[in-house]
C-alpha cells in the first residue's frame, strides 16, 4: 500500500509551534498512531520513519513530533523537562483527537517509550503502548550528562554534548529526570503492553525491558529484537518492529472490511467505519458493500465516494437505466451512453425557474453523452426521457423522512 507523509504543525505544551509528520495509508485508515520519537533525537530518524512507513503501509496513520526545541520545532530545549515532554505527546493527542482521530495506540522509542508509559493514562482512547529500548527509570539517561552532573548541580546549567550536538541542560531536567518512577506508572497501566529490547543494547540495557515486564500486568507481551542497536539503524530491525507492531495492533483496530454489516433485500444499512470522522460503510442488501468518505480538502481521507458522491451516483445511474429501457423499446442503439454530473450550491436568483429569490438552493447539472446513430427528433426526446426517471422524480416531489431510534440500541 502506498503511503503519504503530510508536515503538520500544533502548539506544544509550553506554547511553541512543533513540527510534525502524518504517515497517511493510500486507502482506507484502519486506526492511528501517536510515535515518541528517542532523546535528543527528532521525528525524522531513519527508525522512526521506518516503523511510520510500515504502519501507514498496514492501514495505520501515524503522527510523528519533534519535541519542543529539537529537530524542526520551536523553542528552547533547555526550557523543558521530561514532564514537559510527556505534556507535548498530550498536547499532540490533543490535536489528532481534534483533527484527525485521538490515537489508539502510543510507540516511543528510548525516553520517547517512557515519556509515551506516563502520557498513557492522559489519552483516554489508547488501548495499547509500545515501547522500544525504553529505560524502567527515566533517570536512566542521566548517564549521558557524564561528569557534566556536577555541573548542572553546581550552576543549575551546563552545556551537554549528546550524539555530536550541544545542548543546554538544567537542574530542574535532572531533578524531574529523578523523580519519575516508571515501574510504578507501568504497574497501574491498564493497557496493553508491548515492550520491545535489544539484548545487546549498549545504551540502554536488557535489564531496563525486565523490570518493566516484571512490573507490568497482564495483557503484556516481549519482543526481544536479535542484534538490533539502541537506535535500530539496520532498516531490517525497524521493518521487523512495523510488521509486529500491526499484528499486536490489530486487536484494537476496526475490520478492515465490514464482514459483520448485514442488510435485508431492498434494504440499504449504514455504519460508521471507527477509522476517521467521515468514513462509513454501506451495506445494499444482502450483496453490495460500498465505502463512503469526504474528500481531504474538508477534513476527510478521501477513502471513498462522499455523500453527495453518491446522491449523483444515484441519479446517473437511474439516468442511463431509463434512457437504455426507452431506447429498446424503441429498437434505438447507442455506441455510447454516459451521464456527468455536478452538484453546487447557488442564488435562487440565479435561477429562472425557482419561487424563492432569497436563498440558495441545490443544482445539480447533468450532461448526457450518447454516440449512435440518432437524429436529432430522437436526441431531443431522449432529452426529455431523461427528466423521467424515477430518481429525478423523486427529487422534485415532496419528500417524507421519518427518523425514529431502534429501542434495541438504547443503552441501560
Amino acid at each position: 500500500m502506498a503511503v503519504r507523509t503530510e508536515s503538520v504543525n500544533f502548539t506544544g505544551a509550553l506554547g511553541d509551534t512543533l513540527a510534525a509528520r502524518i504517515d497517511r495509508p493510500s486507502g482506507p485508515i484502519r486506526g492511528y498512531a501517536l510515535f515518541a520519537h528517542c532523546f535528543t533525537c527528532s521525528k525524522d530518524l531513519a527508525a522512526a520513519r521506518h516503523i511510520a512507513t510500515g504502519l501507514a503501509e498496514r492501514g495505520l496513520a501515524v503522527l510523528r513530533f519533534d519535541f519542543t526545541g529539537l529537530g524542526h520545532s520551536e523553542g528552547e530545549f533547555a526550557n523543558t523537562t521530561f514532564a514537559s515532554n510527556v505534556e507535548d505527546l498530550v498536547a499532540a493527542a490533543d490535536y489528532m483527537r481534534r483533527e484527525l482521530r485521538a490515537p489508539t495506540i502510543l510507540v516511543g522509542h528510548s525516553l520517547g517509550g517512557a515519556a509515551v508509559l506516563a502520557a498513557a493514562a492522559r489519552i483516554g482512547e489508547v488501548r495499547g503502548v509500545a515501547t522500544i529500548g525504553a529505560p524502567s527509570d527515566a533517570g536512566h539517561v542521566l548517564h549521558n550528562f557524564k561528569g557534566s552532573l556536577d555541573a548542572i548541580e553546581r550552576d543549575g546549567e551546563a552545556e551537554v554534548e549528546l550524539a555530536g550536538r550541544r545542548f543546554r541542560i538544567r537542574r530542574s531536567f535532572v531533578e524531574d529526570l529523578r523523580d519519575h518512577r516508571l515501574t510504578d506508572l507501568v504497574s497501574t497501566l491498564r493497557k496493553d503492553l508491548l515492550i520491545f529490547h535489544a539484548p545487546l543494547d549498549e545504551t540502554v540495557g536488557i535489564s531496563n525491558a525486565t523490570d518493566l515486564f516484571v512490573a507490568a500486568k497482564h495483557p503484556k507481551s516481549f519482543v526481544s529484537l536479535d542484534k538490533a542497536d539502541h537506535l535500530l539503524t539496520r532498516r531490517a530491525d525497524s521493518a521487523y518492529v512495523a510488521a509486529v507492531l500491526s499484528g499486536w495492533a490489530e486487536r484494537f483496530l476496526p475490520a478492515a472490511t465490514p464482514d459483520t454489516l448485514q442488510a435485508r433485500e431492498g434494504e440499504v444499512v449504514v455504519a460508521d467505519a471507527g477509522d476517521g470522522l467521515f468514513p462509513q460503510w454501506i451495506a445494499a442488501g444482502p450483496h453490495h458493500r460500498i465505502r463512503a468518505d469526504e474528500p481531504t480538502s474538508v477534513g476527510g481521507t478521501d477513502s471513498g465516494p462522499s455523500p453527495y458522491d453518491l446522491l449523483l451516483a444515484g441519479l446517473g445511474a437511474c439516468t442511463n437505466m431509463t434512457l437504455k429501457m426507452y431506447a429498446d423499446r424503441k429498437g434505438w442503439s447507442f455506441d455510447r451512453l454516459e451521464t456527468h454530473l455536478r452538484h453546487s450550491k447557488i442564488h435562487a436568483e440565479d435561477c429562472a425557474d425557482c419561487e424563492s429569490q432569497d436563498r440558495k438552493i441545490d443544482r445539480i447539472e447533468r450532461v448526457l453523452v450518447i454516440d449512435g446513430e440518432l437524429d436529432a427528433d430522437q436526441r431531443g426526446k431522449l432529452l426529455e426521457i431523461a427528466d423521467k426517471c424515477p430518481v429525478h422524480r423523486t427529487l422534485h416531489s415532496e419528500i417524507s423522512i421519518v427518523t425514529t431510534l431502534d429501542p434495541q440500541g438504547t443503552s441501560e
